[in-house]
């Protein structure tokens, strides 16, 4: 039994995913694919993913293998209402509601995770954790699962260095056609069409603040500065801040920005980025936003506690008037502003993502209990096959070695 809003909303919902659909030729290929060879016949799928068009597809791909699906949000302002409807009018199981409180969300996970599931797809590191903490009798029935993101990640890293990682994971974000795509070209567009739609302010001219500047950071910086924006970058990490210099932009330490920037971005993974001492240097009408998985970058708890004031002041963004009389603005509550705000990333660059997604569990099940590690580089084959796919797609071709090509490269003798 489904726990959503609203089933009367599937036809909405509906036409979303078919969008996506017409848009995600490799989605597609392995949805013919796995019709025919049925890799999920028998086995369970819980899957915690940001529940909008892209995701309801994917749910819809695994499904046609077999699997049968329990899908849940991973993130409460992310769920679209009426593509959770869709999926469920179709028969897939479904937990979730755009705007769920912290103690629904807990519910939704769990009822996702109520059902013996043997591949876990997780957003974020959520279900994961849950199921080595509040659910273990569930432990025994999982083959292994995929991570989607940097933040998740990180916390299968240290789980696996605490020795508290009980089965195998799938570094999905870690491949090449996953975060050199999806990361830099889709969180920097999605980012900026969130902000833009949200806030109906121009770019250009600005001062714009990226805080991190990983591949997803790289993405961000670089659809700033194509809107005319000029960008600083603030880093802790050496190598990477030499990256943005080297890249055009300025780079300097997160208080010394906070006077000169417009509008910030956080894209760290990490928490407390931009805290009280940051927002009482800002200019008046500062925008704020983040984007990486967490709400935890702006410090949301300390920004309430020492405003004066706080009220919405249109669709998803909370001014707050701070002790120094000046104004500074919050998109989408510190959340991820492009799904909280936005549709998330372009449909073409979830084909990639979502195409290794599913091969990557496919390939779990393949290797059901001959995996000796816990943490799983993406198989190479599976990276070269997607991108082989997605260039067909593309219309493009490219050159292949030659016998002796091969054996030059291949020589010691060179």
């Amino acid at each position: 039994m489904s726990i959503i809003r609203d089933i009367a909303l599937a036809p909405s919902g509906e036409r979303k995913i078919e969008w996506v659909r017409r848009n995600c030729p490799l989605l597609r290929s392995l949805e013919e694919d796995f019709k025919k060879t049925r890799p999920f016949e028998g086995k369970t799928i819980a899957l915690s993913v940001h529940l909008e068009a892209k995701t309801a597809y994917l749910c819809r791909v695994l499904a046609a293998g077999g699997a049968v699906m329990h899908v849940t949000g991973s993130n409460p302002l992310s769920t679209q209402d009426d593509v959770a409807a869709a999926l469920a009018s179709r028969g897939l199981n479904v937990y979730a509601w755009h705007g769920a409180t912290p103690e629904e969300y807990e519910a939704h996970l769990r009822a996702a995770l109520s059902h013996h599931a043997n591949i876990i797809i997780d957003d974020g590191g959520d279900l994961v954790h849950m199921l080595h903490t509040e659910l273990t009798d569930e432990l025994p029935y999982v083959i292994g699962g995929c991570e989607e993101t940097t933040t998740g990640i990180s916390r299968l890293n240290a789980m696996a260095r605490e020795g508290k990682l009980r089965f195998p994971m799938v570094k999905v974000n870690n491949a090449d056609c996953k975060h050199l795509f999806d990361n830099r070209y889709g969180t920097g567009q999605s980012v900026w069409d969130g902000i833009n739609r949200t806030t109906n302010l121009i770019v250009a001219g600005k001062t714009v603040v990226v805080a991190g500047y990983g591949w997803c950071g790289k993405g961000v910086s670089m659809r700033a500065k194509g809107q005319g924006a000029k960008v600083i970058v603030t880093e802790i990490d050496p190598v990477r801040a030499i990256e943005a210099v080297m890249d055009g932009f300025e780079v300097m330490p997160m208080i010394d920005a906070a006077a000169e920037g417009d509008i910030f971005v956080t894209v760290t993974g990490c928490c407390g980025v931009i805290g009280e001492e940051a927002f009482l240097r800002m200019k008046e009408g500062a925008v704020l936003c983040n984007a990486g998985h967490f709400d935890v970058e702006i410090d949301m708890k300390r920004l309430r506690e020492i405003a004066e004031d706080a009220q919405e002041m249109r669709n998803n963004i909370m001014g707050y008037t701070l002790p120094n009389g000046k104004h500074i603005y919050v998109l989408a509550e510190g959340r991820l502003v492009n799904l909280a705000a936005g549709d998330g990333h372009p449909a073409e660059i979830m084909d990639m993502s979502f195409a290794i997604q599913a091969l990557s569990a496919k390939y779990l099940v393949e290797n059901e209990g001959k995996l000796s590690e816990l943490l799983i580089d993406v198989p190479r084959e599976v990276d070269i096959e997607v991108a082989e796919r997605k260039l067909a797609f593309l219309g493009k071709r490219i050159d292949s070695l030659t016998p002796e090509q091969e054996a030059y490269l291949n020589s010691s003798s060179v």
